[in-house]
């Protein structure tokens, strides 16, 4: 952990916060391999690839909300090309994951729906981990929980101050 303070400055820091900063780390570090080996059970359990459960998670979510998603739309979130999106939902299809469906709005377009299946599933792997993780959080006292907040809104700042590529490490 820059042992020389060449890059983080913590010379303003009594030993027993520099502990605590450095438990705070360890702890995010160990949170986001979990959620790495989480994802991953949940890809292997619905037997899909990373860009297929995000594209997934999307549909739902739209779904949920009363959206009507297209190719177009499942494309701009994923930030992928039109024929990538094509073959994403051509598999999608193929494993029975979704429906294709005429847009009820225009006839030209066409709408995208999970199915009530690949729903479940969903629900069943990763709507029960996040049931758990909404659980904890709503455990903590309301000051807790703000501080929370101001952690992961002083983390997202921080982050957004990083040149691209550089963030992970």
């Amino acid at each position: 952990m820059d042992p020389d303070g060449e890059i983080v400055a913590r010379a303003h820091l009594a030993p027993d916060d520099l502990d605590q900063v450095v438990a705070v780390l360890e702890a995010m570090g160990a949170w986001s391999r979990l959620e790495r080996e989480l994802s991953a059970k949940a890809r292997e359990y619905m037997r899909l690839g990373d860009t297929d459960m995000r594209a997934l998670r999307y549909l739902i979510a739209a779904q949920r909300q009363g959206i009507i998603a297209t190719p177009g739309m499942i494309a701009a979130h994923l930030r992928i090309s039109p024929a990538a999106t094509t073959k994403l939902t051509d598999r999608l299809e193929t494993g029975g994951h979704i429906r294709r469906l005429p847009h009820p709005g225009d006839r030209r377009r066409i709408a995208i729906e999970v199915t009530e299946t690949t729903s479940a599933s969903a629900r069943a792997s990763v709507g029960r981990s996040h049931a758990r993780r909404f659980d904890a959080i709503a455990s903590l006292a309301p000051e807790d929980r703000a501080a929370v907040l101001r952690f992961f809104d002083a983390l997202t700042q921080a982050a957004e101050g990083i040149e691209p590529g550089l963030a992970e490490g």
